[in-house]
């Protein structure tokens, strides 16, 4: 005679509409969750899907950036090998330029030198 453990009389069967009423309130509440988890993956793929059309349309303007470099860098280098001539021809200027300086400073050196023979030679003279 524990007051814990059930008798065979006192466990009742519930009534038969209250089952019904249950169930249905169950199936209800389950259709609404897994509507919700429908909801929510299907969601998820559009979202990804957005995601991956933005993607390739930052792709294709990186794609024309790309392909304008790629064309700019070789108008660039048609132009430095139109240069390319001239550039030899001031390096070889520039060279003979040099060369001339430091004739001019053997000349001027030369010419203080006759000056000062002259001026030593006049002073010879008296």
């Amino acid at each position: 005679e524990d007051p814990a453990v059930e008798t065979a009389e006192e466990a009742k069967e519930p009534a038969e509409a209250d089952i019904n009423e249950l169930c249905k309130d169950m199936f209800s509440k389950m259709a609404t969750y897994l509507t919700g988890e429908l909801t929510a993956t299907s969601e998820d793929y559009k979202l990804l899907e957005n995601m991956n059309k933005l993607t390739s349309l930052k792709y294709l303007e990186m794609k024309d950036i790309a392909v304008n470099i790629s064309r700019n860098l070789k108008d660039l280098n048609q132009k430095y090998a139109g240069l390319q001539p001239y550039l030899e021809q001031i390096n070889l200027i520039e060279e003979q330029v040099a060369a001339l300086e430091q004739a001019a400073y053997k000349l001027d050196a030369y010419s203080k030198k006759l000056g000062n023979q002259a001026k030593y030679k006049k002073l010879e003279k008296r």
